[in-house]
């Protein structure tokens, strides 16, 4: 399986959340390193997962990846 993977702007953008609380807020607390998250070769810099957090997202919404295809 590929992943897509997206900076913080990134993916601010495509769920329409500023890039600030996407960093601060949502990566201590909703998202985990290692599932939504990466640090590629051990750097500082953070990759979210697309992939991962859609799925996450739609856990609440009752709606499944099947249902948008």
């Amino acid at each position: 399986m590929s992943y897509t993977y997206l900076t913080a702007q990134q993916l601010a953008e495509k769920i329409q959340y500023d890039a600030r609380t996407i960093r601060n807020q949502m990566k201590d607390s909703i998202f985990i390193e290692g599932v939504h998250y990466i640090r590629p070769f051990g750097g500082r810099k953070i990759l979210f997962v697309w992939e991962r957090i859609e799925t996450e997202m739609l856990k609440f919404t009752g709606l499944s990846m099947d249902a948008l295809q």
